[in-house]
């Protein structure tokens, strides 16, 4: 059989094309790589510690082609799309204490899908060239010291189901634009300085998880919440207004709820104890209530398994129905103005709850003005079996010996009768 002859330079151009094509499929696209040229030199050079992630990066190499070898160690991750390149999918930078900013990258990386900068020092504003991820599903900037506003082109990363924005210096409002995020599960604003109106996040009708405590957050409670919700927590901020039960009707997932630590007032909605069917924890601490509604069903079906009211201004009587839901086993109520005496049904839960009642292991009743005996079954009860405390009150003997009376005194008389004129 005869084969076709070459000359020696067309063997040479054959074998240089021949690895070119081999090795077009597993070489990075140029653009991913200025990206990533542009990441670290925003860095102040020295963060870039011996040993993390960004030091390895040597662009002598292609990057992809080099992933996890002592030139790019980590810090991305590459995989091959349909033009058969290799384009930067993730970045997750470890936590080395890098300092630079975000803005001083073009994050011109069309495949990208998450990008994770958390515990790190970078600081500036937010670069409102992120939105160019149009690909992008989870975006993690938490505990940093990143400031200004939340840019509203965040708005336009329609895929993101993932935003950590907790724990910098972010200021302004939250966008109206954030509810354009109809993918979004987790959002977490909380330990910033954001203030303003929260917005109305009606369409976001995936979200589980919200949080944006511990803010300057001001003017009422949301209209509506995502039906999705499965907890919502916005303590520490400046809510004011009532509760109304409009705004949480529909938040049959919801299982946590934390309000606390604002200046909400009036009543306690009756839906909070009985129509949202996963409820577990209630937590409405340090605000102006000034009432509890009482449920029309008594709260006999509620999964409610912690509640804490303590440090408002509750006037009447101790709810009785609380003693009834049959999965309560934390009750606070501290640092109110109930009065009247202690339900013995309060005591009977704490003490011999009955078949399929979870008994009280909080019970936290002090600095009201609660008068009358203690009820004789709690009167067994031994250090540690419960945690409860009834001191500041206005009982007519609550000795020392008894733990649940130690750490404080009873009111003096001339208070408690100050205070009503019903107490003995």
């Amino acid at each position: 059989m005869d084969f076709p002859k070459f000359s020696v330079p067309s063997v040479f151009l054959i074998i240089v094309v021949m690895g070119l094509s081999s090795g077009a499929e597993s070489k990075t696209y140029w653009e991913d790589i200025e990206v990533l040229k542009e990441l670290k030199n925003g860095l102040e050079p020295g963060s870039v510690s011996p040993g993390s992630c960004v030091s390895s990066w040597d662009f002598t190499v292609d990057p992809c082609d080099n992933l996890f070898s002592d030139r790019f160690t980590c810090g991305f991750r590459c995989d091959l799309v349909v033009s058969g390149r290799s384009r930067v999918t993730e970045i997750g930078l470890d936590q080395a204490g890098y300092t630079g900013s975000l803005s001083s990258t073009s994050w011109n990386l069309h495949y990208l899908e998450s990008l994770d900068l958390s515990d790190n020092f970078f600081s500036g504003p937010i670069s409102s060239s992120l939105a160019n991820l149009t690909r992008l599903r989870r975006l993690g900037l938490s505990r940093n010291t990143l400031s200004g506003e939340i840019p509203t082109s965040i708005g336009s990363l329609s895929e993101l189901e993932e935003l950590y924005l907790d724990n910098n210096n972010l200021q302004g409002t939250i966008p109206a634009s954030m509810n354009n995020l109809v993918n979004l599960k987790r959002l977490e604003l909380q330990s910033n300085k954001l203030a303003g109106v929260f917005p109305e996040l009606g369409s976001l009708k995936n979200l589980s998880f919200l949080d944006a405590s511990d803010n300057a957050i001001s003017g009422k409670i949301p209209g509506t919440f995502p039906a999705s919700l499965i907890q919502i927590s916005m303590r520490d901020n400046v809510l004011e207004g009532t509760m109304a039960p409009d705004s949480f009707r529909n938040l049959d997932y919801l299982q946590v709820l934390d309000l606390s630590h604002n200046r909400l007032s009036g009543s306690v909605p009756a839906l909070l104890f009985d129509a949202l069917p996963s409820l577990q924890q209630l937590a409405l601490s340090f605000n102006h209530f000034s009432s509890i509604q009482v449920p029309a069903s008594m709260a006999t079906q509620s999964e409610l398994i912690a509640i804490d009211l303590s440090n408002n201004e509750l006037h009447g009587f101790l709810p009785s129905f609380m003693s009834l839901m049959p999965r309560l086993s934390a009750l606070s109520l501290e640092n109110n103005k109930l009065t009247g005496m202690i339900p013995t049904q309060y005591a009977f839960k704490a003490v011999v709850p009955g078949p399929g009642i979870s008994p009280f292991e909080r019970l936290l009743l002090g600095g009201n003005y609660l008068f009358g005996a203690i009820p004789d079954p709690l009167m067994g009860l031994k250090p540690g079996s419960v945690n409860m405390r009834l001191v500041d009150n206005c009982l007519i003997r609550c000795p020392a010996i008894f733990f649940f009376c130690q750490g404080g005194d009873q009111k003096s008389l001339a208070e408690c009768k100050s205070f009503s004129p019903l107490i003995p």
